[in-house]
């Protein structure tokens, strides 16, 4: 008997995972790779004790001189041929369901089996290479429950390639026409050299136990019907996708997942017209942690929907070009967990889609919603998104965390830029967190092709390019918001521009961008509390507008003290002005502001106590400074100062 370097093939497996990231696009060349690795007989297996549940089972104990089988069923349809280790098993018997307990080491064996009923697969400390086909080969349509026994290790390595079979299909080390159901609190290593790992064409269900695929050519695990995972740990890594199911749903409710994948980590692959399948994946709960390594890799992907509920943590890392997080042809779901991303990945020029493909943390052809939860996103490549959505953005609850680093991509004429969240349709912000910032060359923040609206909950954007920015309308009717523009505005609407409450604080770059722009259309005010900061402002419409504005001009210098404060000495605004303006255009709206009261401008000075939002004080005390200016608003917008402003529909004075 051979004992198997376990060191050397650990050396093996790290060297061919950094030549499967170049390969991966060539089949051939994967399969050569995978081929290559020998896997030779370990020490003995240890077994367990047997209890009275599986009484009556068949056994069947491979050795290096043959396998013992017992067979207490030989006359009453079941029965057992062996030759060479290679063990078939033909059981018309229907009674009752048949268990077999498997047991000892074989360097060239398999297992076989045609059954007419559902049966029991007992490990019970197996090891089984086949060098020219599967491990295990189950040739029936029935339900296989296969039970890891208590403190056992087992494992099934099939051969590089498989003998022929007529009218059989073989694609993995552990193969079923029917379904596995796995339990137990033993151990399952899978070493898949030719194709798939595991692979049922029915469904696979984890209740329990350590299984572990230590490598597969293809697949870690593919089924055809559904995947269904409630406890234990699972381990893959594949050099094609971890999960794959063909026609039907993937659902993790428990346990832990770890995949590690060149191509797709989870993935419902169906994209027909039958309404009857449902591709989507849920997770309900667990600790996954994916992968992957090659081009347009997703970390998890399906043509229908994405729904997460909850999960102890899902941490998925994609580091191809091209690739996405999520990736999804419906909608993406999240109302509770943990997520957590990493998107490593350029933008490429897709030759056989005839464009420029970015990476994303979420990418989905339908809506985005978020009502529970904490989804952070760290995209690091040239022209990486955080969300990038077809359809509408909802956020209800939960916290957002997206920080782009990566910078443009050009291919041509054409060209991609970062963007933390971006909607082809509505964002829409009823509550919740969210906490963008960006770093590169026309890097926007929160982009909507139609409209933006905030009701409520706290957001805090830093961007190189727009903070916000949407084509036709921005709403904002309450919450938090903060703004900070590197080279451009830090609320920029195409279109119009209303606010009725919350609390806004916008600060864009120097002249000629502005803390609020809206294009020269339609900027009401009604209520909130509005400071925009920047080289130029848009101006609210006076005839549209019913809480008071003043845009004060003039220069400012970074942490310098801007004061408005009422003749009685009632502090109006107290503000910290976050950067250098050699023309410094500030616009304030505040129900405080009240016609007929003369108010006083101060510039520098210094703040004690307080509380401090982003540089707005409030209940600070404020010392020193010089009276800039005074004014008595007598109209719904005051200028003061040497402004820059643009002209909002219905008109205002400048």
């Amino acid at each position: 008997m051979c004992i198997i370097n376990r060191f050397s093939i650990i050396i093996q497996f790290l060297l061919f995972v950094n030549i499967l990231i170049s390969c991966s696009g060539n089949d051939e060349e994967i399969e050569d790779i995978g081929n290559s690795i020998d896997y030779e007989v370990e020490e003995d297996y240890e077994t367990n004790s047997i209890d009275s549940t599986f009484t009556d089972a068949i056994t069947i104990a491979f050795s290096a001189n043959g396998v013992t089988i017992g067979n207490p069923y030989s006359a009453t349809g079941v029965t057992i041929e062996e030759t060479n280790g290679k063990v078939v098993v033909n059981s018309t018997f229907t009674d009752t369901e048949i268990n077999y307990v498997l047991s000892g080491v074989t360097a060239d064996g398999s297992l076989k089996i045609y059954s007419k009923q559902k049966f029991g697969l007992i490990f019970n400390g197996v090891s089984i290479i086949n060098k020219n086909g599967p491990a295990i080969n189950i040739q029936s349509d029935k339900k296989a429950s296969v039970t890891l026994l208590k403190g056992t290790r087992n494992r099934l390595v099939d051969g590089s390639t498989y003998e022929e079979k007529t009218n059989e299909d073989q694609k993995g080390a552990f193969f079923s026409e029917g379904a596995f159901i796995f339990d137990g609190t033993g151990s399952l290593t899978v070493i898949g050299r030719y194709k798939h790992a595991i692979c049922s064409d029915d469904y696979v269900e984890i209740k329990n136990g350590n299984i572990t695929v230590e490598i597969a050519s293809k697949d870690g695990i593919h089924v055809n019907d559904y995947f269904q995972m409630e406890g234990g740990a699972l381990s893959i890594a594949s050099l094609s996708d971890g999960i794959e199911c063909e026609e039907g749903t993937i659902l993790i409710n428990g346990g832990t997942l770890a995949v590690n994948s060149t191509d797709d980590g989870i993935v419902s692959s169906y994209e027909g017209n039958d309404n009857s399948i449902d591709p989507s994946i849920n997770i309900n709960g667990g600790t996954i942690t994916i992968s992957t390594a090659g081009e347009k890799g997703m970390g998890i992907k399906t043509n229908g929907n994405v729904v997460i509920t909850k999960c102890d943590l899902l941490t998925i890392q994609v580091a191809g070009n091209g690739s996405k997080g999520i990736k999804t042809g419906n909608n993406v779901n999240i109302s509770g967990g943990t997520t957590e991303m990493r998107v490593t990945g350029d933008a490429f020029f897709d030759k056989e889609d005839n464009e420029i493909t970015s990476p994303a943390g979420v990418k989905c052809d339908g809506n985005f919603t978020l009502t529970g939860g904490t989804l952070t996103i760290n995209s690091s490549g040239t022209g990486g998104k955080g969300i990038n959505v077809d359809g509408t953005i909802k956020v209800d609850a939960g916290s957002i965390y997206v920080t782009t680093t990566g910078g443009q991509f050009r291919y041509g004429t054409d060209d991609t830029a970062a963007k933390a969240i971006k909607a082809e349709g509505e964002i829409t912000i009823q509550g919740g967190k969210i906490i963008v910032k960006t770093s590169a060359t026309e890097a926007e923040g929160i982009e909507s092709k139609s409209t933006l609206t905030i009701n409520g909950g706290e957001i805090e954007v830093e961007a190189y390019d727009d903070c916000l920015n949407a084509s036709k309308h921005i709403a904002i009717n309450g919450g938090s918001v903060y703004c900070y523009s590197q080279t451009n505005d830090g609320i920029d609407s195409n279109g119009t521009l209303t606010i009725t409450g919350g609390v806004i604080i916008s600060s864009g770059s120097t002249s000629p961008e502005e803390g609020l722009d809206n294009d020269n259309n339609t900027f009401k005010i009604t209520g909130g509390t509005i400071l925009g900061i920047g080289g130029s402002t848009s101006t609210p419409s006076s005839s549209v507008s019913t809480q008071r504005s003043v845009i004060y001009g003039g220069s400012g210098s970074a942490d310098q003290i801007i004061r408005i404060q009422s003749e009685s000495g009632t502090d109006i605004l107290t503000y910290k002005i976050p950067r250098n303006y050699s023309q410094m255009t500030l616009l304030f709206s505040s129900n405080a502001l009240q016609s007929g009261t003369t108010y006083t401008i101060y510039q520098g000075g210094s703040i004690t106590g307080g509380t401090n939002f982003h540089g707005l004080y409030s209940n600070a005390t404020y010392t020193g400074g010089t009276a800039a200016a005074t004014f008595t608003p007598s109209s719904m917008v005051t200028s003061v100062g040497r402004t820059s402003t643009g002209i909002g529909g219905g008109g205002g004075p400048r």
